[in-house]
């Protein structure tokens, strides 16, 4: 179900009535939006969306302060943005599916000195996960031995939920999305939410590997996240 399109808007490939359920139910505290000013900031500054114009991040960015133009892929093409033009690249989701030296090399091009390179993805070891079985996403990309942390990436997760008005509304939109496994994770929910973790890789232009802080501790695959 996920999409491996070079721009996404949602962590799932959902049309219709479903993207715009899942679109209400994700973040609702909008806690990834607050790590993303705490990283960037993103407020008051010229953000590259990789992604389409007027989407929710669009939307969510505009409305945080950003400065937003969105691009439909990193990489180099003869309409690309001019070089130091961003304070902020941002990818959602499909966009650096790993580290792309090609990708890697157009952010630092399009990156103001000091810039920051973001990239949001999925992290696991939460109720979401169970949908989607096993991925890149929950076990190598967030290791120290990893694509990100090897290419000088830190590493902030942000422990949030996909939140449904009740129990029935959950259910009807993991069944219709999801089939058989949305209905079998439903009904082992006993609130009307998802647990759900989010990576968000950032490092600064040209920067050197660092070691993770505290806040940032990439778990092996297989641990356990703290309660």
């Amino acid at each position: 179900m996920h999409t491996r399109a070079p721009v996404a808007d949602l962590p799932f490939a959902l049309e219709g009535a479903l993207a715009d359920a899942l679109a209400r139910a994700l973040d609702g505290e909008g806690k990834v939006l607050r790590a993303l000013q705490d990283l960037g900031p993103v407020s008051g500054r010229d953000v590259l969306l990789v992604g389409d114009a007027g989407g929710v991040r669009h939307r969510q960015l505009a409305e945080a302060g950003a400065r937003v133009t969105a691009i439909p892929e990193l990489k180099a093409r003869k309409a690309a943005p001019p070089s130091d033009s961003a304070d902020v690249v941002l990818g959602w989701w499909s966009a650096f599916r790993g580290v792309d030296p090609a990708e890697l090399q157009e952010a630092e091009r399009l990156l103001r000195p000091g810039g920051r390179l973001m990239v949001v993805h999925d992290y696991g070891r939460d109720d979401v996960s169970r949908l989607r079985g096993d991925q890149p996403e929950y076990g190598l990309w967030g290791r120290r031995d990893g694509p990100f942390l090897r290419s000088g990436f830190r590493i902030r997760v942000v422990h949030c939920w996909w939140t449904f008005d009740s129990m029935e509304e959950m259910e009807a939109f993991l069944g219709a999305a999801f089939g058989l496994v949305g209905w079998a994770v439903a009904s082992q929910s006993r609130r009307p939410r998802l647990s759900y973790n989010v990576a968000v890789y950032h490092r600064s232009k040209a920067s050197e590997p660092e070691p993770a802080r505290s806040d940032e501790v990439a778990v092996p695959a297989g641990e356990p996240e703290p309660a």
